[in-house]
């Protein structure tokens, strides 16, 4: 498993366009993703639970990746998310 704690740097954070393109991401990978806030988690894959963390921009979250295209999907993820893509 990968673990990744980061600052969302995404303008608006992950409103509704941006996480909408963070769940397309993800379903492109086998394997499992998970965003952590403030102790709530959720799938990578649902992008309702994912609205309810409610991260802005500057947010620090914890990415986690398991899975066996895990090194693919963090760096993938990871730039997404630091707004480098």
């Amino acid at each position: 498993m990968l673990m990744k704690n980061l600052i969302v740097q995404l303008p608006r954070g992950l409103q509704a366009r941006h996480t909408a393109l963070f769940v397309c991401k993800v379903v492109a990978f086998k394997s499992e993703v998970i965003l952590s806030k403030d102790g709530k988690t959720a799938s990578g894959k649902d992008i309702m639970k994912i609205m309810d963390l409610v991260v802005r921009e500057g947010d620090e979250i914890t990415l986690l990746v398991d899975g066996c295209d895990k090194q693919m999907a963090m760096e993938t993820l990871k730039k997404y998310l630091s707004n480098l893509t």
